[in-house]
């Protein structure tokens, strides 16, 4: 059963040959990756802390991990660079108004101040 917010049959067989294969060559295998990604799509889609991922998508730790390592490895950004390049060859791109906002990334609490003790200047 597909949960609402989760990938389509269609979206997932766009997506699966772009991830690495579930069965490294060493160690134990990974988790069914559509599980994995629903659970990173719930996690983006809702801002919730992952230990409040539902247990549906598997442990939470699980899921946290993976989004890193692929973070790390490039994983998602081969992913976008690869549907960008299908959706610009079917002409569904327009350069000039496809962009992201940088208003949406979260900044750290700390990153709204300046540096403490920092002189004001003084009118003169």
């Amino acid at each position: 059963m597909i949960n609402r917010g989760d990938l389509s049959n269609e979206q997932w067989e766009r997506l699966k040959s772009l991830l690495p294969s579930e069965k490294p060559r060493t160690g134990k295998p990974n988790h069914d990756h559509r599980r994995v990604v629903n659970g990173i799509l719930w996690i983006l889609r809702t801002g919730a802390p992952w230990r409040d991922l539902p247990e549906r998508y598997g442990k939470w730790e699980s899921i946290a991990t993976r989004f890193y390592r692929w973070q790390k490895a490039g994983i998602w950004q081969q992913i976008l660079e690869h549907l960008q390049a299908i959706a610009d060859e079917q002409g569904k791109l327009d350069w000039e108004i496809h962009y992201v906002d940088g208003t949406v990334i979260r900044a750290h609490q700390h990153a709204a101040g300046g540096k403490k003790g920092a002189k004001k200047m003084r009118n003169t």
